[in-house]
């Protein structure tokens, strides 16, 4: 950072350039609008982050990110607790819900297995989802992990850790997006697509 920049932006700068998909010039842009911002403005921008620290902890059932364990989701009596969704992330727990459609708990897994990127299967909350399912009152389990290689091995290598356990498991509908074109779509996608058909 150069010298004619005070040391508190400089600061300032180099903390949020750390942000995921920030880079030096955003992080500029972001600290000079935190700097004209009002002070209450920054107050409650400070605030707010040190509350994600400190106030929000993980549900000791499901490990999505909460602010009481049980979470709301796994604490409610109108969800289907027979019913459990498996995402790789909390953010995937919030594309499912705001569906509308969904209506039982979930498994937060906290990624996915990735050797490349050392990830093994005892890094995810693996282990926890089979005592969760081995405890018993599970019917369903709804492999949600993203459509791409590493998902694909995490669902497979799920699958094959629960073994004859009796819960029915199931993998999230792949295919054609709506509004797409057919002639637009690659090979993979539609043979997904072909094997996800269903009677209208």
């Amino acid at each position: 950072m150069t010298q004619a920049l005070a040391r508190p932006l400089a600061k300032l700068i180099d903390e949020l350039s750390k942000l995921p998909g920030v880079g030096p010039k955003t992080a500029q842009r972001l600290a000079y609008y935190i700097l004209r911002a009002s002070m209450s403005d920054a107050d409650a921008l400070a605030t707010a982050i040190r509350s994600v620290k400190t106030d929000l902890l993980y549900c000791s059932t499901c490990f999505n990110i909460a602010e009481t364990d049980p979470c709301a989701v796994c604490g409610a009596d109108d969800r289907d607790h027979a019913l459990v969704c498996v995402v790789e992330e909390p953010l995937d727990v919030l594309a499912i819900e705001r569906t509308g459609q969904y209506k039982g708990v979930y498994h937060v897994l906290h990624g996915a297995i990735s050797p490349l990127n050392g990830v093994r299967p005892d890094d995810l909350k693996i282990a926890p989802l089979v005592s969760r399912i081995k405890k018993g009152g599970i019917s369903e389990l709804i492999l949600a992990t993203n459509p791409n290689l590493e998902g694909e091995a995490t669902a497979m290598y799920i699958a094959q850790a629960l073994g004859n356990d009796g819960v029915r498991v199931t993998r999230l509908a792949r295919g054609l997006p709506m509004g797409g074109d057919l002639e637009y779509a690659d090979e993979v996608t539609v043979s997904r697509a072909l094997e996800g058909r269903r009677a209208l």
